[in-house]
This record gives structure tokens, sequence and C-alpha cells, in this order.
């Protein structure tokens, strides 16, 4: 707690999933936060707990190199969380020079913009860059470990994987206190992007109507509970304020991979549901199978994921029954 008090802190993408969460941790520690953000949602989990009121929201678009500087210099930044991304993957596949500009083209100028104020003398201190597990591609040997190339072959995973190269490569090179972030398939309370497994499953059955997967059922994933993550970031954000993990990755995940059908069948068991999935097996351009080793981030950092899958499944899906009953 006492890392955060009072301490100005940047976090990119403030209306994201995972960065509503943080700056919910971060505010609840005393941070002084600034949310870099380009559009406002018509809604998210930020405003939904009024959150978006506590703290300084920055206008701008991570691809204009002046709007990004101009939030780091204002804010007086000492702490970086680089989480705005283009993060649908079905989007980037459609669309992949829009994920491009974003992912890869965001992350270079906001790290050229830390390592320009930096010389100038800002306080930035510690910068921590959300990759992905996706960064890692399809690979034979699992767990993936951080000692795994970068593999990303379709749009959104090759996008982390030049995101993760770039901030590393400008830590190696400039000296930049910055750090990469390997996250599992994150899920929770305020996910409201209901194209993703968790949050579809769970709509689907509070309207009584049958859970599609679009998949076989049988890719298997590694599922993060959203506050467990949020631990991981605050933990390697502290461990760069020491010194600790410059230039280094980290994932962060269960080790626990669990296959679609699987995760459908224990939402099912969680909501109480007699319906049986629709497996529609239309899926194309995943990747079969993909979980994390965490065991760096336990070893450097602290830190392992606390939340069973049944347990975090049951707190999400009372967040959405609240939220459906509020919202329709």
């Amino acid at each position: 707690m006492a890392t955060w008090q009072g301490r100005r802190v940047l976090v990119t993408g403030a209306y994201g999933f995972l960065a509503s969460h943080l700056i919910e941790a971060l505010v609840s520690r005393g941070a002084e936060v600034i949310g870099l953000v380009r559009d406002r949602p018509a809604e998210s989990y930020l405003q939904l707990q009024g959150l978006d009121r506590r703290i300084t929201l920055a206008p701008g678009d991570l691809t204009d190199f002046g709007a990004v500087k101009r939030a780091l210099l204002e804010g007086e930044a000492e702490v970086v969380f680089h989480l705005a991304a283009q993060a649908i993957v079905g989007l980037a596949n459609r669309s992949p020079l829009s994920t491009f500009e974003s992912n890869i083209r965001g992350t270079y100028l906001l790290l050229e913009a830390c390592r320009e104020l930096r010389q100038d003398g800002a306080p930035i201190a510690a910068i921590v860059v959300a990759s992905s597990d996706k960064a890692y591609g399809d690979q034979e040997k699992l767990p993936y470990t951080e000692e795994a190339p970068l593999l990303g072959l379709h749009p959104y995973d090759a996008s982390k994987s030049c995101c993760d190269l770039l901030t590393r490569a400008m830590s190696k090179t400039y000296g930049l206190p910055a750090a990469v972030t390997r996250c599992a398939n994150l899920y929770g309370p305020g996910d409201l992007n209901f194209s993703r497994i968790i949050p579809a499953t769970i709509l689907s059955l509070l309207r009584r109507e049958r859970p599609v997967i679009r998949s076989d059922g049988s890719p298997q994933r590694d599922y993060l509970y959203v506050a467990d993550c949020v631990e991981g970031y605050l933990a390697l954000g502290e461990a760069l304020l020491a010194g600790r993990g410059v230039g280094q990755a980290y994932n962060l995940g269960t080790g626990k991979p669990v296959s679609v059908l699987e995760l459908v069948g224990e939402i099912i068991a969680v909501v109480g549901s007699d319906l049986e999935p629709d497996v529609q097996g239309t899926a194309s351009s995943e990747i079969l199978h993909q979980y994390l080793d965490a065991s760096r981030a336990a070893a450097e950092l602290g830190w392992t994921a606390r939340t069973r899958l049944h347990d975090g499944l049951r707190l999400t899906y009372e967040w959405y029954t609240r939220y459906h009953q509020a919202h329709g």
C-alpha cells in the first residue's frame, strides 16, 4: 500500500477491462491515476464503478506522439502501465492495419516518449507493458516458459510479439526501466465484451439460451481471474521501482489448462442451468492449446494466481446477474 500512496501513475486504455480493475486497485491504494483514453465507450467497468470521476482523464490517441508525451509530462507520471490495445482477435483478422497501428506503433511511440522525457529529467521510474500469451504462437512444448521464442503468426498474436520485443529492446538499449507481462485469458466482473467466451456464455444462460461454442470445444486455455492479474501487475511495478525485473518478461497465469467444453460446463454448473452448449465447430485460425508456466513470477515477484476457477466464475456470474437485472 505504501508504495502507491501519492504516486502518480499513467494507465493507457483506461476504459478497458483490465485497466479498469487496475485503476480500482491503484485508487484504493492511494495512487493519483492519469488515464490515457482515445474513446469513451457507452459503458465500462470504470464508469459503472464511478472510477472515472476519481482519476484524471487525459484524451489522446496512442498513435499521436504529441498527445502521449503531453499526458506523461503534464501528469508527471512516475509509473506507466501500458494496457491500451486492439485486443479483439476476430477484429484483428478482419482489420490488421488498425491492430498494427494501435498495438505496435502505439507501443513504440509510448516507449520513445518515455525515453525522451527521462532524458530531460522526468520521474518515470517503471514501465509495465502488456504483452500476451498469444505472443508465443503455436508451439509443441507446453506450458510456455519465458524462454520460449515468440512465434505469433496471426495479426493479433504477431502484434503482441512485436510490442513485447520492442519493449525489451528499448530497455536493453536505452536503459528504460521497462518489463513485460504475458497474461493468460482474463475473466471477471465487468468484462462487457460479449464476444468473449465467459461473458457470452453467462449472458446466454441468463437469457435461458444455449451457449454457443464456435470451436469443437477441444482448445485448451489458461483462465486467470482479473483480480489476480492486477496483483501481478502491481507486483511487477513494485519490483521495477526497486530496480528488479528490468528488461524481463513475466508469465501471469494459473498453469492449469481447461478446454472450452470444460469451461462452459463449469459455468453451467455455477449457474445451475440444465442447458446444453451448442458446439458449432466453425472457428478457424485458433491455436489449439495455450497455457503458461508462471514460476518466474512466483520466484522473482512473489506472485501466484490465488483464485480457483470455480470461485472466480461464481464471483463473475454474481456480478453479471446484478448487471443483467439492472440493464436487461
